[in-house]
């Protein structure tokens, strides 16, 4: 190269690029006070790496600061980033003032990383992610509310992690992760995303599609157009002004009860359609179910998507509930299992347990297809030498898609040679294959959902010998795809929504639970499953499930709601913002409920909203009321204005009643489940009171110190915990304590390792049903029934509707108290014990109505332990006091039996006689009752009734005076069977009417 042409390339150069500066542009002391500064300001917020300044450049009048990796850790807000130019200025040599600064990292400024939704003037000029569908793929049409600033017509890919798998180096299906703390991270992000996330964004209008099974439901019910495998299920047609025919091309059809390497079972049959018709005589298929057993089964439909698909196809589910409606957007997502909803069904083939689809269209001419109807979750089908022998919902998304029908080039990039690459590999490639041919991604073919974003659930590893928190991280990745979308929108929308949902979950466990809980980085990194997705996408790294410090928060359920809703509000938020929208989150539950008759026949049900400290928006509107008669299921509701509502009360039946509440932004969960029945010739009312509110993990602790360091874990046998509904990811009891011990494989995960007999069932919690369940045995025993919630018994607040409950108005009080005991959160210490038994209200309540002459029946498992020896609470005179002067019991012992069998025994109340069985072991039916309480007389007209069967530890006390009380040590609605607990209220009961 010639001086002259090297000279003029240096010109160019330095045209080209801004002059950088090191050490000589920039004093090294004043770079390492910088970079100190950043890290005072990251350290507020993130636990982070050294922050340093690596460059200086100068850009015309513009200094640039170029900082690493860690400082693009910092959450950036206007508020912060003002701050941080103002305390970096101060610290430039005085030359440096008359420049513009400006701080850069990850190829960004930093206020370029406050995230689009936050920012205060919104930049029409920057290109927003927001597909438009003209119908979304599944809209609920029974549905009495739809909102309007939630997700309604948007679509959300999100997976949880992993999940059971065939390894082929040891020929075995093992689990991606290993057993530890009572879980393994493969179930554990589940207890997070089905029970909690996906509904919550589907109450908020979004369609979720999962590339799991969601379904707990081991069995499984396929009835299709060319057959059924077993079973007596049955397919039919009814032809109106237009017939059906068969449809071109290839369909679903279950030939085999598994299915090898490639086998698709939607390229092995048929499907039918017909020509859609605005009004006339519609044709409908039907898919009738032959159902094994009465339960919850979530429905599935499919479909092919043609050039002429209807965008309204209309589904009817019929149901314990009655009927649920759903159109169907057959423009996209044929050829695969779309999901509806879950709906109760009972056992046998009957046409009041059925799918039902209509040729009704708002446009004629339409095509509308029909193929298989799928009920139910079952087992894993897919043979890898043998199938996994577990239920579908535990196998890993690989599997799922191959009998979802989705391509082998999505779900096997490695052509079947190894599974665990493939898993993780086929997520991000399932969502490009669901939103091919749409506008989010149009070069590649696939089912054409829009999908608006991708979502990963991950736990993470790592460990600490004390209570250190390992915490949370975010991953994003922007280097892929010429670092844009198909739309042409920057893929730093990635970081947006990182930012925005690890925001939400560190502000929101900060204030409500650990004040220490650690923001990690928001990693940039080239991720599978971060880099692959079309769509703005993030993997989160809740916490580490190695951690015993972290694993004491997420075993809770209360932790796993408040981070369920801090993932939707960050979705909601980012969501929102592209479509230059206000956001409004959905309320939270209402409480404060009570059902009352207002005469014969009526009944009236009232409730209180919940303000939510951390959320402005969410305010109750207006609400839905569900009912459900007898054994049946709840209905579509009906949307009420207030915060009361009247129904007429059917006679001999059980009427249960829950209420959720509604805003712009969507619905709330649902509240807890009131009951009230009307007997004939009814012997008197007696008020039940559900005192069993309490969700929680497992009892837990940490030896004395110095021994903190060396011994700590969970303790199954003390207090299993209360799971929110059911739990689906407990795998069995943890059996090694000491911290010391190394991971050393997946099949010996040192400390919290745990056994693994649990880890394909569904265990019973808290349903929040408990009313119905003693009000069925006191209507059989002759008595009327209402109920309230516990909280009803203190006032809420000023005026009528909001006076608490008064107990003296009935003769006889029912007080459910189930597993209900003063319980913390974590480590414990920050915030107060929540679920004591007998809260301060109560007591007076209880006081002033056995004071009048009442009649009380108390059970719980720990009546007595939650006064005398809870060991996170000092025992209280006062409580135990009340216990035996008012309720004329004390306590004995805690754990005090372990057969689950109590005896009657001889007292001077022979009304209260014979032997029953309770729920002592986990199982799919009813919270289990580990730790039952002994308990004693406390006065001498008090006696012992019942005794455990396998110590004669007295089990129930009863007591006659001036007022009657019967006070169990294990929970009434544990009773295993119907016969039993009718016998047993109907004994109580007739106590209470005894003269003698």
């Amino acid at each position: 190269m010639n001086v002259r042409r090297q000279f003029l390339l240096s010109l160019l150069a330095a045209s080209l690029f801004p002059h950088a500066g090191g050490a000589q542009g920039l004093p090294t002391d004043v770079r390492q006070a910088i970079g100190k500064f950043l890290d005072t300001t990251a350290r507020k917020e993130v636990s982070v790496g050294r922050i340093s300044i690596d460059s200086v450049a100068v850009e015309g009048n513009t200094l640039q600061l170029f900082a690493n990796m860690n400082c693009a850790y910092i959450p950036f807000r206007e508020d912060n980033v003002a701050e941080i130019y103002q305390g970096v200025s101060a610290l430039l040599p005085v030359e440096f003032a008359k420049y513009k600064l400006q701080i850069r990292t990850n190829k960004r400024s930093i206020e370029e990383l406050v995230p689009q939704a936050l920012r205060s003037k919104k930049d029409k000029k920057t290109k927003t992610f927001s597909p438009v569908a003209s119908k979304p793929l599944v809209t609920e049409v029974s549905s009495p509310y739809t909102p309007t600033n939630g997700l309604h017509n948007r679509h959300i890919a999100l997976w949880q992690s992993h999940g059971w798998y065939y390894e082929s180096k040891l020929d075995r299906w093992e689990w991606q992760r290993a057993r530890i703390f009572q879980t393994v991270e493969d179930l554990y992000t589940q207890s997070y995303v089905l029970p909690f996330l996906v509904p919550m964004l589907e109450n908020a209008g979004a369609n979720v599609l999962l590339p799991r099974e969601r379904d707990c439901q081991t069995a499984e019910v396929i009835v299709d157009n060319d057959g059924c495998l077993t079973g007596r299920s049955v397919y039919t047609e009814n032809s109106g002004d237009k017939l059906w025919s068969q449809g071109e091309g290839q369909g679903f059809a279950h030939l085999r009860p598994q299915y090898i390497d490639f086998e698709n079972p939607f390229k092995e049959g048929t499907y039918r359609a017909i020509e859609t018709i605005k009004k006339g005589n519609a044709s409908t298929a039907e898919w009738i179910p032959e159902i094994p057993s009465t339960g919850q089964y979530a429905v599935y439909v499919s479909y092919q998507t043609l050039p002429n698909s209807a965008d309204d196809a209309l589904y009817t589910v019929y149901h314990k509930g009655g009927t649920t409606q759903f159109k169907v957007n057959q423009q996209m997502g044929g050829g695969t299992w779309i999901y509806l909803g879950t709906f109760g069904f009972n056992a046998g083939r009957n046409n009041e347990c059925k799918v039902v689809l209509s040729n009704l269209s708002s446009k004629v001419g339409r095509i509308i297809t029909a193929d298989a109807v799928k009920i139910g979750g079952g087992m894993g089908n897919i043979a890898r030498g043998e199938v996994s022998g577990y239920p579908r919902f535990c196998e890993a998304a690989r599997y799922w898609l191959q009998w979802a029908g989705i391509p082998d080039s999505v779900y096997s990039e490695s052509n079947g040679k190894n599974d665990y690459t493939d898993d993780y590999k086929c997520r991000g490639i399932w969502v490009n294959y669901l939103s091919g041919g749409s506008a989010v991604n149009p070069t590649e073919k696939g089912l054409n959902i829009p999908v608006n974003m991708a979502f990963a659930f991950h736990s993470d590893a790592g460990t600490t010998l004390n209570d250190s928190i390992i915490g949370t991280l975010g991953i994003y990745y922007t280097n892929a795809y010429n670092e844009k979308f198909a739309n042409g929108a920057s893929r730093y929308l990635s970081h947006d929504l990182t930012d925005l949902i690890q925001s939400n979950i560190v502000r929101d466990v900060r204030t409500l639970y650990e004040p220490q809980w650690t923001r990690r980085g928001k990693w940039n990194q080239s991720y599978y499953e971060a880099r692959v997705p079309r769509v703005p996408t993030m993997l989160l790294e809740l916490l580490s499930h190695q951690n015993f410090a972290d694993m004491r928060y997420g075993l809770d359920p209360r932790f796993r709601f408040t981070v369920s809703r801090a993932i939707y509000k960050g979705m909601l938020q980012f969501l929102c913002s592209q479509y230059n929208m206000d956001y409004v989150v959905q309320p939270l539950p209402v409480d404060h409920m009570t059902l009352r008759m207002t005469s014969e026949n009526e009944v009236e049900l009232t409730w209180q909203p919940v303000a939510d400290a951390l959320e402005p928006t969410a305010v109750a509107e207006k609400y839905i009321v569900y009912t459900r008669i007898g054994d049946g299921d709840f209905d579509n509701g009906v949307l009420v204005d207030g915060n009361s509502y009247r129904t007429t009360l059917l006679a001999g039946m059980v009427c249960s009643y829950k209420v959720t509440a509604v805003n712009k932004g969507g619905e709330s969960f649902p509240s807890e489940i009131l009951s009230a029945g009307r007997a004939f010739n009814s012997k008197g009312t007696v008020l039940v009171i559900n005192g069993f509110d309490r969700i929680s993990a497992p009892a837990d602790f940490t030896a004395p110190a110095p021994a903190d360091t060396l011994l700590a874990g969970f303790l199954d046998e003390q207090d299993h915990g209360v799971p929110y509904i059911h739990d689906i990811s407990y795998i069995g009891k943890m059996k090694e304590y000491r911290r010391s011990i190394p991971w050393m494989d997946d099949d010996a995960s040192g400390f919290g390792d745990s056994y693994g007999n649990y880890e394909t069932q569904v265990i019973a919690g808290n349903t929040f049903d408990y009313p119905a369940i003693h009000g069925a045995a006191i209507l059989k025993a002759g008595y009327s029934f209402v109920s309230v919630s516990n909280e009803s018994l203190s006032p809420v607040g000023k005026g009528e509707k909001n006076i608490p409950v008064d107990m003296r108005e009935y003769r006889y009080v029912d007080l459910i108290l189930g597993k209900q005991c003063q319980t913390k959160m974590g480590r414990g210490g920050v915030k107060p014990l929540e679920f004591k038994t007998f809260s301060k209200p109560m007591q007076e309540a209880i006081a002033a109505y056995c004071k009048q002459g009442g009649n009380i029946f108390v059970s719980g498992a720990f009546v007595g332990t939650d006064l005398w020896d809870n060991r996170l609470a000092t025992a209280d005179e006062a409580d135990k006091k009340f216990a035996m002067e008012v309720l004329k019991y004390k306590w004995r012992v805690g754990q005090a039996a372990t057969m689950g069998k109590v005896k009657s025994v001889a007292s001077p109340f022979p009304a209260l006689s014979g032997n029953y069985t309770y729920h002592n072991e986990l199982n799919a039916d009813s919270y289990v009752v580990e730790s039952p309480d002994a308990i004693e007389p406390a006065t001498k007209d008090a006696h012992t009734v019942m005794r455990y069967s396998e110590n004669n530890l007295s089990a129930g006390v009863a007591y006659q005076g001036d007022y009657k009380t019967v006070v169990l040590g294990f929970p009434f609605e544990s009773i295993r069977t119907d016969s039993e607990r009718e016998a047993f209220m109907n004994a109580v009961l007739t106590f209470f009417n005894d003269n003698k």
